[in-house]
């Protein structure tokens, strides 16, 4: 039987357990192991109440960095990023290994990690790299008749609303829309269908619904793939800011305000000497609970449980976020 300490941790209320391979002696176990270890914790029904995923941290075999993340969605699925859940493991390396800034390997990409300036409230703010960023159909994969898919109707998907589709490493479909379409079903019917058995996206897709509060300023909700509505989605608030960017023709290094059902972050963009694009997504890492709990393959048992006081602190930014985006739906 091992016994398990944990982190509970979150980005925009995107909600992690974060556990140091290393420090628990797991860096043995399987991907099975992981994937059954994590859909037993998530469980909301769980003691600890659940969370969207597993963050797993272990060594690197990359010499530049100080770590690697690996996410397991609370299905038992692997994640390819996580914008979110890469905040609050920056955070915890950095912090392990007193450092401003770094860089962390994760499934897909080596990326640059660094505390940033406070969004407010004193809340643990930092900023990670999002990439790469891919269009190609294939690199989502995505089966339509397109080379990239940018503000288009598909009609197979929807008769009106115009979709872009772009992977950062997570594959990501995004539309416009209103608050009538916000205050409708179909983000959720169109979302559960991509994300089951569909001839367009086999893998599935997180799906992404934007509104534009102002220049500088959206919303974001997100259906995540293998785990479905969440407070927010790192890289789909990354992507969806891109896109707005593109479509608007605005400054990419300028910051975008991104406001979410979890809270607020900003995003910038750069574009480099290759034509490469990258995102930098900064925003809280909260870290909420630090505990225990016994694991013997077939149950996971509650031992410790201590809460931090940062979480009270963070509930003040998403009420003032709260309270913005009411006046937002009064406006539109």
């Amino acid at each position: 039987m091992a016994t398990i300490h944990f982190t509970k941790v979150h980005g925009s209320q995107n909600s992690f357990f974060l556990v140091d391979e290393e420090e628990n002696n797991i860096s043995s176990w399987s991907d099975a192991k992981r994937a059954d270890f994590a859909i037993k914790l998530c469980d909301k029904t769980h003691a600890f109440g659940g969370a969207d995923g597993i963050l797993y941290v272990s060594k690197s075999s990359e010499a530049e960095t100080i770590g690697q993340m690996k996410v397991v969605n609370s299905d038992g699925s692997l994640a390819s990023m996580c914008g979110n859940g890469l905040r609050t493991v920056a955070r915890y390396l950095l912090e392990k290994h007193h450092l401003a800034e770094a860089k962390v390997e994760t499934m897909k990409a080596i990326l640059d990690v660094k505390k940033a300036s406070s969004l407010g409230f004193d809340i643990p703010t930092y900023q990670v790299e999002i990439s790469p960023v891919n269009f190609k159909p294939e690199s989502l994969p995505m089966n339509l008749p397109v080379e990239k898919l940018i503000n288009q109707v598909v009609p197979e998907l929807d008769a009106e609303l115009a979709f872009s589709a772009v992977s950062v490493p997570n594959p990501h479909l995004i539309a416009f829309v209103d608050q009538a379409v916000l205050d409708s079903d179909k983000q959720e019917k169109l979302a559960s269908y991509l994300n089951g058995e569909n001839p367009f996206f086999p893998d599935g897709v997180n799906v992404s619904f934007v509104k534009r509060l102002s220049d500088d300023a959206i919303y974001v909700r997100t259906f995540e793939r293998g785990v479905g509505f969440t407070n927010a989605c790192g890289t789909a608030m990354s992507a969806c800011s891109l896109i707005k960017k593109m479509l608007d023709r605005d400054v990419l290094e300028t910051p975008l305000n991104v406001y979410n059902d979890g809270g607020r972050v900003q995003v910038t963009a750069k574009e480099d000497a290759k034509g490469e694009l990258s995102l930098q997504l900064i925003g809280n890492a909260t870290f909420v609970n630090v505990g225990t709990v016994s694991y013997d393959g077939d149950e996971v048992e509650p031992l410790t449980n201590e809460a931090t006081p940062e979480q009270a602190s963070y509930e003040q930014l998403a009420e003032e976020v709260k309270q913005f985006l009411k006046t937002t739906e009064k406006r539109s």
